[in-house]
Parts: structure tokens; C-alpha cells; sequence
């Protein structure tokens, strides 16, 4: 769960839906970039179902007593996270071996820097042979090259969309997560420098260089869940009780 923190409440935003916007990035992205082909169509449909791993995490969501919030998917309690991070990734490959390495890159570059618990470096190995089991069952060789691109152009659309789900829309750079303050870490043909971005106002964002092939608007699902309803009824009743509404955010 993506969550935002109000006075009176939370602005709840499930971790598929914000795949899902991922995923129409993906698809919109400049045509002479990236031909179209097969293996393209399933790099671009692993982007929208990177996050199916927390569709049931996501039904019902927890609290976090500590820090007197819902969990989000940074703080989640590592044993569920992970095993659901497997269960996600298995059921990509059933579909699309290919996406099912993409999204176990993604997952496992969360603990590239992080293995400090000793969970997260078997996880990270683990998720290694899985890759390699994958690749040796693929009918068609994908280059390593074209492979990194895939996964950097995955790990780009995932961090724009968390732009525009974890910052308040309309957000000054000085009030930004500091996760994009200096743009996107990725590099791309059409970007070599990294692609930076500012929110132009409540409703648009400003993206520098542009690597769409137009302007185009995305819908944000999300529920604003109010504490005090928590206090009364707790998280999971009050969050499905809560009505789904959207925002809408136009990339230009």
C-alpha cells in the first residue's frame, strides 16, 4: 500500500493500481525507441503486473501500532513481504517467463545494497537461480543489453509512478520525497542524462527529456480513509467501507 498522511486521515493507494499506471507508461512510451515485437509486448506487460505480488496483502491492509499508521510497502513486515514477493513472481512466469525474470530483477534489487537480515540475502540469491532456471526455459535468447534495457525502463516507469502516488499532487521541490528530488536515476538513448520532473501544478507534471510519444493523462485510484473511522472500526472495516475515487495526472 502507497500512503499519504493527512490531518484528519490517510490517502490510500493500492501497490497494483499504481502497476497498472506503470504499465500504461510503458505502452506509451516513444515508438522509435523500443521496436515492437513480441518479447517488447511481455517487457511491457511485466511493467503493469510488477506489483500483482500485493493484490492480497492490499485487500486488508494492516496497522502499524508503532508509527500509528497503515503499513505501506517500505515498512511491511519482511516474512510476508518476501513470501509474497515469490508467490507474485511465480504466477508472472506462468504467464510470461520472461516477465517473471523482469519482475524478479525488480524484487531483487530492493536487497542489492540491503542484506543486513539474513532473510533479504537469501531472498536475493534465491531469486538469482530463479532467473537463471527461467532464461535456460526461454525459446527465445534475449541479449543482456536488451534485457537491462527491459528491466531499467521497468524500474523508470515504477518510480514515476510512485512520483505522483507518494508526493502531495502539485508539490513544490522543496516538499518532494526525497526518493526523485534530483530525478530518476535510469539512462536511456533519449535520455542519457537521467529525465527530471516537477509537478507544473495540482493536475500535470513536467517531464525533462520527454520519453513519451504524446501527452497523455493518468488515473490514480485511491481511498481517503479518516482516523477517526479507524479508531471506531479499525483499519481493514474502515478502508472497505471507504468510497475509491481518482486523481488525474497529465504527463507534457
Amino acid at each position: 500500500m502507497i500512503v499519504r498522511e493527512y490531518e484528519e486521515g490517510f490517502v490510500m493507494i493500492r501497490q497494483h493500481d499504481h502497476a497498472v499506471i506503470s504499465g500504461e507508461m510503458a505502452r506509451n512510451w516513444k515508438k522509435d525507441f523500443l521496436l515492437t515485437s513480441r518479447i517488447r509486448s511481455e517487457a511491457d506487460w511485466a511493467v503493469e503486473v510488477h506489483d500483482r505480488a500485493w493484490i492480497p496483502l492490499d485487500q486488508e491492509p494492516l496497522w502499524n501500532e508503532e508509527q500509528q499508521r497503515p503499513y505501506t510497502f517500505v515498512d511491511y513486515p519482511l516474512e510476508e513481504k518476501l513470501q509474497a514477493y515469490r508467490n507474485g513472481i511465480e504466477a508472472t512466469a506462468k504467464e510470461s517467463l520472461y516477465a517473471g525474470i523482469l519482475t524478479s530483477m525488480h524484487y531483487q534489487s530492493f536487497f542489492e545494497n540491503n542484506q543486513d537480515d539474513t532473510r533479504m540475502k537469501d531472498f536475493y540469491e534465491e531469486q538469482t537461480r530463479v532467473q537463471e532456471d527461467y532464461l535456460s526455459r526461454m525459446k527465445v535468447e534475449v541479449p543482456m543489453e536488451l534485457r537491462q534495457l527491459h528491466f531499467d525502463r521497468l524500474q523508470f516507469c515504477d518510480n514515476l509512478s510512485l512520483y505522483i502516488c507518494m508526493n502531495e499532487p502539485g508539490a513544490s521541490k522543496e516538499r518532494e520525497i526525497p526518493w526523485f528530488k534530483d530525478g530518476f536515476p535510469q539512462r536511456f538513448d533519449i535520455a542519457p542524462g537521467g529525465i527530471q520532473s516537477y509537478w507544473k501544478n495540482e493536475s500535470s507534471v513536467i517531464l525533462t527529456p520527454f520519453p513519451f510519444a504524446g501527452e497523455w493523462t493518468a488515473s490514480v485510484p485511491y481511498r481517503f480513509v479518516t482516523k477517526a473511522r479507524i479508531g471506531e472500526i479499525g483499519l481493514a472495516e474502515a478502508y472497505q467501507e471507504a468510497e475509491e475515487r481518482d486523481y488525474f495526472v497529465t504527463f507534457d
